[in-house]
């Protein structure tokens, strides 16, 4: 599966974004796409995910993430969507959208990443 992320960019503190991640390739019925995140200096984190065929949604454990951002997915467009709402600096990162097959603990494919800057 090849996977190509997009809607990066700069925005103010307490604006939105919405991430996309454009799938091809086999099917997506077995697998879980999420996002993750790696800001600078920092080791990339886990974000939020989906389970493709049912739309099983799991968010980070920590608080920075819940309630404010939401993981879609559209099944026709082959498409996974984050929605980034009061966005802060903290979540300045780049963000990538990444496969793996349903039951696995890696994710073991990867898109190239879209930076979100979010200014003060």
């Amino acid at each position: 599966v090849q996977l190509q992320a997009s809607g990066g960019g700069l925005v103010q503190a307490g604006g939105s974004l919405r991430l996309s991640c454009a799938a091809s390739g086999r099917t997506l019925s077995n697998y879980v796409m999420g996002w993750h995140r790696q800001a600078p200096g920092k080791e990339r984190e886990f974000v939020a995910s989906i389970l493709w065929s049912g739309g099983i949604t799991r968010y980070a454990d920590a608080d920075s993430v819940k309630g404010r951002f939401t993981i879609s997915r559209d099944n026709a467009k082959k498409t996974l969507y984050l929605q980034m709402n009061s966005l802060q600096p903290e979540d300045t990162a780049v963000y990538y959208c990444a496969t793996k097959r349903r039951g696995e603990s890696r994710y073991d494919n990867w898109g190239q990443g879209t930076l979100v800057t979010v200014s003060s």
